[in-house]
């Protein structure tokens, strides 16, 4: 796919002198949809250079992240930057991408697009709107952000029901559709992309703003969440508050174009260190292509997961974000380093 060079004959006789060799049919030029990039700049965010880092790595190896902080920090905007900083789709993956929305009949005048989708459904969507299904099965949010982002704001308002729905693609890539008259297969390799505010009122914290029913609030709240679900997520940050003085703050000299830069030279060694096999980025690494680290980052790594209580799936997550940690420093092996910064954005299971 992508690979292949396709001729259209516009009549029988055309063919004809095309197989005989007396006028050769040239093959078309390829039909690319020409959508400019659209989105704010990361020059535009004050401040936040922890969630502008985790952006950054969550880019470089196509991990899953989660941001939380209060109302205005910024987590909205944070998340639509992340379309200026991620690399094309290559021939092959812009056809997957195309055959996608053709099925969903949303393809743009037939013409395949590089840029990678991101879609934000509202809150109040069912499982069909985000799965896929309906009486003739269309593929869901899920597969239409497929090697492209899913975007979920405001987390916790999302029915328990639909966020568990999740979990088989987010793990398997694929979600299966299941109707009285069908049953449909559909990709689903996406990188998620959540926020959410840390309570209901959403300043758990601020002795000012916080409501009479912290922290019990934030409690409630959060547990409408799944540990399975956030267990899948590999990078959670804390969006803190903007204050005044970093509003007055001149913007900062790195943009969007810097960061892509970076993302772009980590996806290179990935596609080097895959070439052969299904795998595409970091996040979709396993068995023997985990990375192995060091003497100091192993026992690091043995520590952590004993005092952070890390399952079996957060363990290798924490080795996939240190893997692109050490990509985008150019670092041919995983170091003590690079374990301690992955494991800062690890989420610590609750004691019982």
């Amino acid at each position: 796919a992508g690979q292949i060079e396709v001729i259209a004959a516009p009549d029988l006789i055309a063919l004809l002198n095309h197989f005989k060799g007396n006028q050769l049919i040239a093959a078309p030029p390829p039909g690319e949809a020409d959508i400019p990039r659209h989105g704010p700049d990361l020059a535009q965010v004050k401040g936040q250079e922890t969630a502008k880092r985790a952006l950054e790595i969550a880019a470089a190896g196509g991990h899953n992240m989660l941001m939380s902080g209060p109302p205005g920090a910024g987590k909205s905007l944070l998340a639509s930057c992340l379309p200026g900083i991620l690399p094309p789709l290559s021939a092959a993956e812009a056809l997957e991408v195309s055959m996608v929305a053709s099925v969903a009949g949303t393809l743009q005048g037939g013409r395949l697009t590089r840029t990678r989708p991101f879609r934000s459904p509202h809150h109040s969507a069912s499982m069909a709107a985000l799965t896929g299904g309906g009486l003739k099965v269309k593929p869901g949010e899920v597969s239409l952000a497929h090697l492209g982002v899913l975007f979920l704001d405001e987390l916790p308002e999302f029915q328990r029901a639909v966020l568990d729905s999740l979990r088989q693609p987010l793990e398997a890539g694929v979600v299966s559709v299941a109707r009285a008259n069908a049953h449909v297969t559909f990709p689903a390799r996406v990188q998620l992309i959540a926020a959410m505010n840390p309570c209901r009122c959403g300043h758990l914290g601020d002795p000012a703003l916080a409501c009479a029913r912290a922290p019990r609030c934030a409690a409630d709240y959060q547990a409408k969440v799944s540990g399975p679900l956030l267990d899948r997520i590999d990078l959670h940050v804390e969006v803190q508050p903007v204050t005044a003085a970093d509003l007055v703050l001149p913007p900062p000299a790195e943009g969007s174009a810097e960061v892509a830069a970076r993302v772009a030279a980590a996806r290179a060694v990935q596609e080097r260190r895959y070439a052969g096999t299904a795998m595409r980025t970091n996040a979709e690494a396993e068995g023997d292509a985990l990375p192995v680290p060091d003497e100091p980052g192993r026992k690091l790594l043995a520590q952590a997961a004993e005092a952070m209580r890390l399952s079996a799936r957060g363990y290798t997550r924490v080795l996939r974000v240190a893997r692109t940690i050490a990509d985008l420093a150019g670092a041919d092996g995983v170091g003590r380093i690079h374990i301690a910064e992955a494991l800062s954005y690890r989420r610590q299971a609750p004691r019982s």
